[in-house]
């Protein structure tokens, strides 16, 4: 992978915006170089831009170096800044699996950039081939989602580890839901290729999607060119303080991971004894893709009772699918009563 080659020219060119914070580094008693105010602490002062101690300790529980780490507002700032660094405007284009997360689409059509769909197979399977087909010398970037959503299933390891090598460009792995899966990241192969992106979040496993916060692991050179076009503070003090918070307890988070995986296994037995399933997907997410009878009717019958799911029935190869997040115990139960009397 050449990136000089990779990268649009203006942002090659782009000298970034320098902060107050990232001009010093140290133990400084009087700040006067920010124009904060003096009064409030520590909410007046302007947050690490880098947010060192953050990266340090996701590098500790991730095992990648602090240069290997970008953090976003959400997985969804990394995906705009990689297509908004590496693709030109009407010029250059993605490649994604379908059916998957459609920030990818959203993201690439807010930068103009052109998006190549390959289907899954059925069953959702991904073919590497079909994938590395649809790539001209237009394309910049390949996004492929696993667990994959809204199918739940990991996609092949080694298919994706196929297009990542025959692949001249950037491959984006978005891993949300990896947590809830037995199969292994792709984190260990970062090494070994240059190319790999591989986005993680503290919204699902961890509980904290009001906080915002995404993960990006990549070769330090992709990880700079980040940090370069991304707004200077994009972390808040309260969304990293939070987060160390959380960070600092693992063992809380290894027990609702837990929890949800048994969750999903009872809840999944429990709907195959319903008539109105007709089938339920493999799921290594912290959600069901179930086809049912007549989904979009069954999706405004559990409105009326207070239970929202999400109707997927319009999105490709999912006719007639509910989307089912694995809610508590309490919250399943609730659901699976109601669904019972239909």
């Amino acid at each position: 992978m050449n990136l000089n080659k990779l990268l649009r020219k203006n942002i090659k060119n782009l000298v970034p915006y320098s902060s107050a914070r990232d001009e010093f580094s140290g133990d400084g008693k009087v700040f006067l170089d920010a124009n904060e105010n003096p009064f409030n602490a520590p909410y007046n002062r302007y947050p690490d831009p880098l947010q060192k101690m953050l990266k340090r300790k996701i590098s500790d529980i991730k095992g990648v170096s602090r240069e290997q780490i970008f953090l976003g507002n959400g997985s969804d700032e990394p995906i705009d800044l990689l297509i908004r660094a590496f693709c030109e405007p009407e010029t250059d284009n993605i490649v994604t699996i379908d059916p998957t997360y459609g920030m990818y689409q959203v993201a690439a059509n807010i930068n103009n950039v052109a998006i190549r769909k390959v289907s899954l197979s059925p069953g959702f399977v991904l073919d590497p081939m079909n994938v590395l087909h649809a790539v001209d010398l237009h394309t910049k970037l390949i996004f492929l989602c696993s667990p994959n959503n809204p199918s739940g299933n990991n996609l092949s390891r080694s298919a994706m580890l196929h297009i990542v090598r025959n692949f001249k460009g950037i491959v984006v792995v978005d891993e949300a839901y990896i947590d809830f899966s037995p199969g292994n990241s792709l984190l260990s192969d970062l090494q070994t290729h240059q190319n790999l992106v591989i986005l993680q979040t503290l919204s699902k496993a961890w509980g904290l999607a009001g906080i915002r916060l995404g993960m990006a692991f990549a070769a330090p050179e992709i990880v700079a060119v980040l940090n370069k076009i991304k707004y200077p503070y994009n972390l808040n003090i309260l969304t990293q303080q939070k987060a160390l918070e959380l960070l600092e307890n693992k063992t809380v988070v290894e027990n609702w991971v837990s929890t949800l995986i048994s969750e999903r296994k009872r809840v999944s037995e429990e709907l195959e004894k319903l008539d109105i399933v007709q089938k339920i997907n493999p799921s290594d997410a912290n959600f069901l893709l179930v086809a049912v009878n007549n989904a979009p009717d069954l999706y405004q019958k559990l409105i009326k009772l207070g239970i929202v799911v999400r109707d997927r029935s319009k999105v490709h190869l999912c006719a007639d699918c509910l989307r089912i997040t694995i809610g508590s115990p309490e919250e399943n139960d609730l659901l699976l009563k109601a669904l019972k009397t239909f």
